[in-house]
């Protein structure tokens, strides 16, 4: 094949071209367009129930379990069995008191509009606290009781976490149980 017909070959592929009138770019890209700002979701604080007993200062290795009025007795042995299922987990490792009341407020809050049902929740033993005294973990245990939703809670099993976690069952958020009672 000859330069020139390949040439031809190649003007007859290319078909009909519009010829640059700049070959100039332009540098700067153009601004994007602005997005408004998210607004931060107003969360409602729910540790509103003062606790109806005396709570203790718990050690580092003690357990947690508490039980509101009127449920079961065995909702405690199936919640460290795994019977109700886990769908969320926080961790509360090496945030301030203030942060992790913050945290734990929040993550209630989704949980209950996700309709979670059974949450873990790990607060450490706190062996690196003042006096071996475990700050959180004594935090969790005043502020879960005052929650609305919680029903239950209890130390997980030790593959769990032990005496540093606890399991939390919620209230079924009304928007899930009007759901499933009109199902037949």
């Amino acid at each position: 094949m000859t330069k020139k017909s390949e040439i031809n070959l190649f003007m007859q592929s290319i078909g009909d071209v519009t010829p640059i009138k700049s070959d100039k770019y332009n540098s700067i890209p153009p601004k994007p367009k602005p997005y408004p700002k998210q607004q931060e979701e107003i969360i409602p604080n729910k540790l509103t129930l003062a606790p109806s007993e005396q709570v203790h200062t718990l050690q580092a290795e003690d357990q947690l379990s508490y039980t509101t009025e009127g449920l079961q007795k065995n909702v405690l042995k199936k919640m460290r069995k795994g019977y109700y299922g886990l769908d969320a987990e926080l961790d509360l490792h090496g945030l301030t008191s203030q942060q992790a009341k913050h945290e734990l407020i929040k993550f209630l809050h989704f949980c209950e509009q996700d309709g979670c049902r059974c949450v873990r929740i790990i607060h450490g033993k706190g062996y690196r606290s003042e006096n071996n005294l475990p700050v959180l973990k004594n935090d969790i245990n005043l502020w879960l009781r005052q929650h609305n939703e919680v029903q239950a809670f209890c130390s997980t099993a030790q593959k769990h976490g032990g005496t540093g976690a606890v399991f939390v069952l919620l209230r079924l958020s009304s928007k899930y149980t009007d759901q499933n009672s009109t199902e037949y």
